[in-house]
């Protein structure tokens, strides 16, 4: 079989993937949610999971897909072999995203349960009977970090501290083992004021709402940073698109630039070099910019 051949039915197997798949999740996800109906709190669900089934997981084969036309237009395997390459990299780089998203949704519930946990204090609940109730106002949704309400800011630490509240065991215990998931540390704080209202009689409602006014801000500055940083983030991808806009270029002129990176060994020593200077750069403008988002 021709190069050109093998390009199609690896660009057509691709498309084929990428559509069955999302069909295939989205069956799944109305076999998991049957009876639920499309209006109110439950449809808002089916269609967050509709969106995630059918949007998610399925990204990275696109680069293979791209890669298969490259090589179909270019008649060589080497931009499939590159696009094969790239699955894994974009892979890794759609579940650190994913992490990121999932941390920050956990960071909001934390804030939303300690504001909750205040306001049921103040109206004169007991701290257990009131940190039941603040858990209580927000189930966690089907798909893991979905739910951005005070319950689910316990995470998977969500039955142990509940139990100790219920039975009367160590919350604070509790609170420090669910701070340990990504995004939760301010459970930890939650934690250190109940301990201190408990063993020394401070009030609690006072603690836990100067506690949500630190990680609200703590928050909000982390946001402040991430948009001033956007406009880096932006030029440094723009800037790494720029080569493929010189080849679109050269072949609007006539210049077939394709055949002459991808079939002459000049070409494809420049296509190595250029490849691996643009990779370096885009690692190292991205690197700038998460060292700048950690500090």
């Amino acid at each position: 079989m021709s190069v050109t051949g093998v390009a199609a039915a690896v660009f057509a197997g691709s498309a084929v993937c990428l559509v069955v798949g999302r069909d295939r999740g989205q069956r799944r996800a109305r076999a998991v949610l049957a009876g639920d109906g499309e209006a109110g709190p439950e449809g808002s669900a089916w269609r967050r999971v509709k969106v995630r089934v059918g949007g998610r997981g399925r990204q990275e084969w696109w680069a293979l897909a791209g890669g298969a036309a490259v090589a179909l237009l270019g008649e060589s395997l080497v931009p499939l072999a590159l696009g094969a390459a790239g699955v894994p990299l974009i892979r890794r780089v759609r579940r650190g995203r994913d992490a990121r998203l999932d941390r920050e949704r956990r960071a909001t519930a934390v804030i939303a349960l300690c504001g909750a946990l205040a306001g049921e204090v103040r109206a004169g609940r007991q701290p257990g009977e009131a940190l039941r109730a603040a858990a209580a106002e927000a189930e966690p949704g089907p798909v893991a970090g979905a739910g951005a309400g005070a319950g689910a800011g316990l995470g998977e630490g969500r039955a142990g501290v509940l139990a100790a509240a219920r039975f009367g065991g160590d919350v604070p215990g509790a609170l420090e083992e669910a701070a340990r998931e990504p995004g939760a540390q301010g459970l930890a704080g939650l934690a250190a004021c109940w301990r201190v209202a408990v063993d020394r009689g401070a009030g609690l409602a006072a603690g836990l709402e100067r506690l949500e006014g630190a990680l609200r801000a703590e928050r909000d500055q982390r946001a402040d940073l991430r948009a001033q940083l956007a406009g880096a983030r932006s030029t440094a991808v723009m800037l790494a698109g720029l080569p493929v806009l010189g080849l679109l270029m050269g072949s609007a002129l006539g210049a077939a630039p394709l055949r002459v990176l991808l079939h002459t060994g000049a070409g494809l020593g420049c296509l190595a070099v250029g490849g691996a200077l643009e990779g370096a750069g885009v690692w190292w403008a991205l690197r700038i910019v998460r060292g700048a988002e950690e500090r």
